[in-house]
């Protein structure tokens, strides 16, 4: 029996260290999930197509949007909203994606073009080997039209994005923009002044473009079409909120369980996890960037 136990030693000190390398590796729990909070809502009931409706089809009860040489595809919500909770589980393309962007994002550029705000969660498609990288990114009145002022936040996500279907939502209100992945928050973007923080209403948007002038590495691989169709998956829409037509008393919706918005401690201390291991650009820490442009950063 002690001979029995002693063999047993290494496999024990195996398991511990699995299970320790797992959760060094995976963000701790927030303690609340939003999006449970919200029903799901049907594609046709909410959304129509914006743009190439020949590459988009429902498949399985998911939307299957895809670039090809011909074209990407995009669609819209019906609805303009001035705060509200909005996500989609999307499952993305293996392989080679370099040059491909796929989206969900607020904006408001057809309202204001040339003039627009916008909120993103951008997927930057990459090489064979190597990791998606996650954009967040804020456009504040014209920000994101000619000299183009970003406001990215960067991250190599802790699971494998294209392996199933994982939840991305943007929480904006008047106070606040809190992007989450799975239900952990990621990132918060208060409002530090009006000049720094989208207020008109927005419509919710998604798509499947080339962008392999910047996407992946800053330009350096581009989109290869013998790989193609490049296809995204979207289910399990939420859209929810205040719509540009909702009366002066409707109320803001929160990411936490306090009405007045903000986070709990602990999905601060799940954001603060994703924020130090999987974040790989932070604007505020670009030394090469002028702050001057981008006040929230020092306020």
């Amino acid at each position: 029996m002690g001979s029995s136990v002693i063999s047993l030693l290494p496999i024990f000190h195996l398991l511990v260290l699995l299970g320790s390398s797992v959760n060094a590796y995976w963000p701790p729990s927030p303690g609340y999930w939003p999006s449970s909070k919200v029903g799901s809502l049907s594609f046709y009931k909410g959304f129509r197509n914006l743009w190439g409706p020949q590459h988009q089809r429902m498949d399985q009860n998911a939307l299957a949007i895809w670039l090809d040489r011909a074209s990407g595809s995009g669609f819209k919500s019906v609805k303009p909203f001035r705060s509200g909770y909005f996500g989609a589980s999307i499952k993305l393309q293996p392989g080679y994606t370099a040059g491909v962007i796929t989206s969900l994002y607020l904006s408001n550029n057809e309202a204001h073009p040339g003039f627009h705000d916008e909120v993103d969660i951008e997927f930057l498609g990459t090489t064979f080997g190597k990791p998606y990288t996650l954009q967040t990114n804020v456009y504040i009145r014209g920000s994101g039209d000619g000299k183009i002022i970003g406001r990215e936040m960067k991250y190599r996500l802790w699971f494998d994005p294209t392996s199933g279907f994982h939840h991305y939502a943007i929480l904006w209100n008047p106070r606040e923009i809190i992007f989450l992945v799975d239900d952990i928050p990621i990132r918060r973007y208060p409002k530090k002044s009006a000049a720094t923080f989208p207020l008109r209403p927005m419509w919710l948007y998604g798509s499947i473009w080339d962008a392999s002038s910047w996407a992946t590495e800053d330009g350096k691989y581009k989109a290869d079409y013998k790989y193609q169709p490049f296809t995204a998956k979207y289910t399990n829409f939420k859209a929810i909120g205040c719509t540009a037509y909702s009366s002066a008393r409707c109320h803001p919706v929160s990411a936490s369980p306090y009405r007045s918005g903000g986070l709990t401690r602990q999905q601060y201390q799940a954001m603060r996890w994703v924020q130090t291991h999987s974040m790989v650009y932070n604007y505020c820490k670009d030394y090469k960037r002028d702050h001057s442009l981008t006040p929230e950063c020092w306020r």
